[in-house]
């Protein structure tokens, strides 16, 4: 089994305070930084660009997991590549040729991340999992924090560590959307090994984020 590893999601953070809050998040154990972006097209939401990602980086020792929910991706996926990105994750959907834009994060050094939505298919994604790092598996429709979990997504993530295990493949499965201390569980038993959470990390337990990121991690 891989290592549970927890990827707090700055959206829930107090915004005024973004470079202090990810310092609090390093300090609790974080494993890396969730970073959502989006455009207000893709997805009904706005939210940051690479120039905060820039600025923010300089304060994190970790890794800036970054979902792009943004269209056209391609041609943004560079500027977040040099904004300080270490995975950056797309959608399927947000790009003409999804094969391009696996070549194109490659070629730029950075892990590969494919999210999809509660809708999408794995088919759609199947024959570029070799080709990946991560798969991000959305337990909500993406847009707005806060939203209820949706637990159908569970097998999604059960049918992918089949594949990987008769593939012989290897990517991390992730999972974002309404993560809390009973379904993180329950992601886990299916398999996921990254949860993303902003909510439960940030405002549960009196705002004790190492309390919560240590709960989140265990079954």
């Amino acid at each position: 089994m891989k290592k549970i590893q927890i990827s707090p999601s700055i959206l829930s953070a107090d915004f005024s305070q973004l470079g202090n809050e990810i310092k609090r998040l390093i300090d609790a154990g974080a494993d890396m930084v969730h970073v959502d972006v989006m455009d207000g097209h893709f997805v009904p939401n706005l939210t940051i660009g690479p120039p905060v990602i820039k600025a923010l980086k300089k304060n994190s020792s970790i890794p800036f997991d970054v979902h792009l929910m943004i269209s056209p991706v391609h041609k943004y996926i560079e500027a977040f590549a040099n904004a300080g990105a270490d995975i950056i994750t797309i959608h399927p959907e947000a790009t003409e040729d999804l094969q391009n834009s696996i070549n194109k994060i490659k070629e730029l050094k950075k892990k590969v991340g494919i999210s999809l939505n509660p809708e999408t298919k794995i088919d759609v994604v199947k024959k570029f999992l070799n080709q990946i790092d991560l798969i991000l598996i959305m337990s909500v429709n993406p847009g707005f924090g806060g939203q209820k979990f949706m637990p159908e997504v569970l097998k999604k993530i059960k049918d992918l560590v089949d594949i990987r295990e008769k593939e012989g493949i290897n990517f991390d499965i992730e999972i974002d959307g309404g993560i809390n201390f009973e379904n993180s569980k329950l992601a886990i038993e299916a398999g996921a090994n990254i949860l993303v959470s902003g909510t439960t990390i940030f405002k549960s337990n009196d705002g004790n984020i190492k309390k919560n990121i240590d709960l989140l991690r265990s079954i």
